[in-house]
C-alpha cells in the first residue's frame, strides 16, 4: 500500500467528518431541514461540511463542497486544481438508518478526478482511487487491500439507485439478462470498483460532489463513467454542476456496453 501522502491525509479527514456524523446519526433528532431544491438537510451534514473544509484550508486549493454558498461560475471556472466534496452523500440513507451513507472527497485537476476517497462510517468501510497508484479498500482497521474492477458476469450484476430511473432499467437493459440489487450513495460507483458488480447506471439527478470521488476510484480500479454518449464525466466545465445520466462499468465492457439502449 503506498497511496501519496495527500490521499492520507484526505482519509484522515474522511475518517473525523465520520465521527461527526456518527455521533448525530446516534441521536433521535438529527436536525431535518429542506433546502431549497426539496433535498434533506441535517445537522450532520453540516457538521462534517464544516470539518472537512476547515481541514482542507490549509492544502491551499479552493474547495466546492455541497453545503458551501454557491459559487459563481466566472469565479469557478478559473480553478485548475480543487477539491469537491460531498460532506453527506445518501442524506435520504442516513434518515432512513440503513448505513449506506458516505464521505465523498475528491481532488479534480484540469477538470478530470484524480484522487477520491469515499468513507462509509456506519460500515467502517473505505476507498481510495489515485491516478498512477491504483484503488484500494479497507474495513475496519485490517490492512489495505489493492481492488480491481471484474470482467462481466452471466447474468450482468446491475447495481442501481433505491430511489430513482428504476423505471428505465427494464428498456436500458432489454437485450441482457441481468440481475439487480440496489443500494445507497457513492457506494454503488465503489461496488463496480471493486468488481461486485458490473454495472451501475445512473438516470436522475446527481451533482458533481456526488460522483467525483467514486470516479476516481473506479477510473484507478480499471472502470469508466460515462455519458450516455460514452465519453467520460468531466467537471468545472459549465454554470450548473449538475450532471447528465450516466452509466458506471467495470472492465472489458465493450461487448455488452454496445447492446445497452441508450439514448444521449
Amino acid at each position: 500500500m503506498s497511496i501519496s501522502a495527500l490521499a492520507q491525509q484526505l482519509v484522515a479527514i474522511a475518517e473525523q467528518a465520520g465521527v461527526a456524523i456518527l455521533q448525530i446519526y446516534q441521536q433521535m433528532d438529527v436536525g431535518e431541514q429542506t433546502k431549497g431544491d426539496g433535498s434533506p438537510l441535517t445537522q450532520a451534514d453540516l457538521a462534517a461540511h464544516h470539518l472537512i473544509t476547515n481541514a482542507l484550508l490549509p492544502l491551499g486549493l479552493p474547495i466546492l463542497s455541497e453545503e458551501s454558498a454557491a459559487l459563481p461560475f466566472a469565479e469557478r471556472q478559473q480553478w485548475t486544481r480543487y477539491f469537491l466534496v460531498d460532506p453527506l452523500d445518501g442524506t435520504k440513507e442516513f434518515l432512513a438508518r440503513n448505513d449506506e451513507f458516505t464521505v465523498n472527497i475528491a481532488l479534480i485537476d484540469n477538470h478530470e478526478a484524480v484522487l477520491g476517497v469515499v468513507y462509509a462510517p456506519a460500515l467502517n468501510l473505505i476507498y481510495v482511487g489515485e491516478r498512477g497508484i491504483g484503488s484500494f479498500k479497507r474495513i475496519a482497521q485490517q490492512p489495505w487491500q489493492k481492488i480491481h474492477c471484474r470482467a462481466a458476469s452471466s447474468p450482468l450484476h446491475v447495481v442501481a439507485s433505491r430511489r430513482h430511473g428504476g423505471e428505465q432499467l427494464d428498456a436500458v437493459f432489454a437485450d441482457l439478462n441481468i440481475a439487480l440489487s440496489n443500494r445507497g450513495s457513492a457506494l454503488k460507483i465503489c461496488l463496480v470498483a471493486e468488481g461486485e458488480a458490473d454495472c451501475y447506471p445512473r438516470f436522475g439527478p446527481t451533482s458533481e460532489w456526488d460522483t467525483g470521488a467514486g470516479q476516481a476510484v473506479v477510473e484507478n480500479a480499471g472502470g469508466r463513467l460515462l455519458r450516455l454518449d460514452k465519453t467520460a464525466l468531466r467537471y468545472n466545465e459549465k454554470d450548473s454542476v449538475l450532471n447528465p445520466d450516466f452509466i458506471v462499468v467495470g472492465a472489458e465492457a465493450e461487448a455488452w456496453l454496445s447492446r445497452l439502449r441508450l439514448t444521449p
